[in-house]
């Protein structure tokens, strides 16, 4: 450990340097706007592969933005991790609620300020470093394979395509992916489950064109109303999903399981706090910790209509429209959750519009095992760099390439996230602690350690 320490404050500077460098690309996969920042992003992953020590180093080409793969084959007897992450970020918007531009990152009060900082740009490059350090000081002790991908905020819908054809080069007996969250850095601990996902868009078209709402409201459906009408109806007043069909394959918790969960450290007052709410709001009879982890959910990702310009236009909308994302649980499938949604959907549609439901990318529910050999190097990595035990939490977030790996490459994933909830992924002032990012670059070697001696 002392050896890792050296290394990580000979070269913490440069560290920062090129993590500021790596999040200065806007590489934001959403929007064809920033191909050219997307490509040169992946550019700069190859470079520091290359710099850290990887071998056959290669941008892989897809139908969509490209893989970077890189490998370090120290022993072939030797157990083998592979590294997954992705170079791609979301968007910024909205721009008005950044304290200081998204893309030039800042520090303020020891975090670091900028779009990608945790997810999952500075999370990644600690694996990057972890990996140098390892090269330069000769500790690594397992064969590395690394996939940084650059479509995960879209779908990674060119993930699964590259992983069918490439099963013997991506062989392997862990993945490990660092792009969830710890409950704190005095509470470290270790996801061992996620949410699946179903995401959608609705349209609800009415009238042929814009109408004058003087002239026509009040005799023709103003799609913008029956949406919000739409939507409001799928929860009832316990904040239960109404679609039919939609819990049937929902396990509940066992009681040990809830007291399990429910005993990790969680403040609801200051979550509140953070989030500068008066109440929680969800399923009722669940605790907070039950409602982000092990329930499966709907929410309104955005939704749209008619004129939202400076001033008033009196307008009655032709169109409304909204996107709509839905967590999964184990057990549930996203393809039949999608089916069921679109169904209801249709359905409870009045009479003088037209409702078009489409499915965007989807994913499936996973739970990771606690007595792999795995896990417990994980473990044991965190308990010598914190001085603790990790607490098993489950992730409300969706990775769905966890289930891609599982069921393709037939190997488990360990979830070694080092961000915190409160990090602002996917908001405005998105940050990542450098205290977190330097205590990433420490553990992950011992990781690797404890891994290939677990493994004889």
């Amino acid at each position: 450990m002392q050896e890792i320490k050296k290394y990580v404050e000979d070269n913490k500077q440069r560290f920062l340097d090129e993590l500021f460098e790596l999040l200065r690309f806007p590489s934001v996969s959403a929007d064809p706007k920033y191909k050219g920042d997307v490509l040169k992003t992946a550019d700069f992953v190859a470079q520091k592969l290359k710099e850290a020590g990887a071998d056959n180093v290669e941008i892989c080409e897809t139908a969509g933005y490209p893989i970077v793969y890189g490998e370090k084959i120290v022993d072939a007897s030797l157990p083998t991790v592979l590294i997954y992450g992705h170079y791609d970020v979301q968007p910024a918007d909205p721009l008005e609620l950044w304290h200081t531009p998204p893309f030039e990152p800042t520090v303020r009060d020891g975090k670091i300020y900028a779009r990608g900082a945790c997810d999952d740009k500075g999370q990644f490059y600690m694996h990057v470093k972890a990996f140098e350090l390892m090269m330069q000081t000769n500790t690594l002790a397992c064969n590395v394979k690394f996939m940084i991908e650059g479509e995960e905020e879209v779908g990674s819908a060119n993930l699964g395509i590259f992983v069918n054809a490439n099963t013997e080069r991506l062989k392997a007996d862990v993945v490990l992916i660092s792009d969830t969250s710890m409950i704190s850095m005095e509470n470290p601990s270790i996801e061992t489950g996620l949410r699946g996902l179903a995401y959608m868009e609705v349209e609800v078209v009415g009238p042929n064109r814009d109408l004058h709402s003087g002239v026509y409201g009040g005799a023709v459906a103003n799609p913008a109303t029956i949406l919000c009408k739409m939507i409001a109806s799928l929860h009832d007043e316990n904040n239960h999903i109404t679609i039919p069909e939609f819990y049937d394959k929902v396990v509940e918790l066992t009681d040990a399981e809830k007291q399990a969960l429910n005993s990790a450290p969680f403040d609801l007052e200051e979550y509140k706090k953070d989030l500068d709410i008066d109440a929680e709001w969800g399923e009722k009879g669940y605790s907070t910790l039950e409602r982000t982890g092990t329930r499966p959910t709907l929410e309104v990702n955005g939704i749209w209509s008619g004129y939202i310009g400076e001033g008033a236009k009196t307008v009655l909308p032709s169109k409304a429209n909204a996107k709509i994302s839905m967590r999964l649980v184990p057990n549930q499938s996203s393809e039949e959750i999608s089916e069921i949604f679109a169904k209801h959907f249709e359905k409870i549609a009045p009479k003088g519009v037209k409702v078009t439901v489409t499915p965007h990318h989807g994913g499936e529910p996973v739970v990771t095992p606690t007595d792999s050999v795995a896990y417990l190097a994980a473990e044991k990595a965190i308990e010598n760099s914190f001085g603790k035990k990790p607490i098993p939490t489950r992730g409300g977030g969706s990775i769905p390439i966890v289930a891609l790996f599982e069921s393709v490459l037939g190997i488990k994933s360990v979830l070694f996230g080092f961000g915190l909830d409160s990090d602002a992924l996917h908001s405005p002032n998105e940050k990542y602690d450098i205290f977190n990012y330097y205590k990433g670059i420490e553990t992950l070697p011992l990781f690797h350690k404890y891994f290939a001696e677990l493994n004889k």
